[in-house]
């Protein structure tokens, strides 16, 4: 068993929307491991996200820190570095059309406003992140992602970033103040230049050079 804290904790980036991630690798079923406090792992699972260069396992490459080994190893460093990250264009389209969906449901309804804008914000950071792996600048694996891949940053003024991080832990948590209905419209007046960013850094990564 290998017991590992992750994201940011080990980054010092730790603030009132902060949690504390945890990761777990077993063999087998362990019950002393809640999925409400752990990302629990198999061996064999770790070892095939490794072979993929899956965004998670240069996460944990780049960031992860050892709090318990059952034989004293380090098994994450062990394991040496993951592949090289190959499905940059995938991913990043799949988070654009999360991005898609949640902007024509805000659009086309206000039932649902606060859990859209945060599948909005868990697209654009997802997005931010794998574009910063694939391109091979500094990867980041921050919620601030989106905003700290230099000239490759999201375009928004970071009030409206605010207000969507806001209801990303409205919506997880729970906790946090209200968006007003003053905040709601200005988050979305600026979906059109989040699809127009997401748009263009595909464009970038397809005709550039960085397949």
């Amino acid at each position: 068993m290998h017991i590992y804290a992750f994201g940011s904790i080990c980054r010092g980036e730790v603030d009132s929307f902060s949690d504390i991630d945890m990761l777990a690798i077993v063999n087998g079923r362990d019950d002393r491991f809640s999925p409400k406090d752990y990302s629990i792992y198999s061996y064999t699972r770790i070892s095939e996200l490794w072979e993929q260069g899956n965004p998670f396992a240069w996460h944990l490459f780049l960031e992860s820190k050892l709090i318990y080994s059952s034989d004293g190893s380090d098994y994450l460093r062990s394991i040496g570095e993951p592949s090289s990250y190959k499905s940059g264009i995938a991913d990043c389209n799949k988070f654009r059309e999360i991005f898609l969906s949640a902007k024509k449901s805000i659009q086309g309804s206000c039932l649902a406003e606060v859990f859209d804008l945060s599948s909005v914000f868990l697209a654009i950071r997802n997005f931010a992140t794998c574009y910063s792996l694939h391109i091979d600048v500094k990867p980041d694996f921050s919620r601030n992602s989106a905003r700290n891949i230099g000239i490759h940053s999201l375009p928004i003024d970071n009030s409206t970033y605010e207000l969507l991080e806001r209801a990303r832990v409205l919506s997880t948590r729970g906790e946090g103040e209200l968006l007003s209905s003053y905040e709601v419209g200005k988050a979305k007046m600026a979906l059109n230049k989040i699809e127009s960013w997401m748009n263009e850094k595909i464009n970038t990564i397809t005709s550039d050079g960085y397949e």
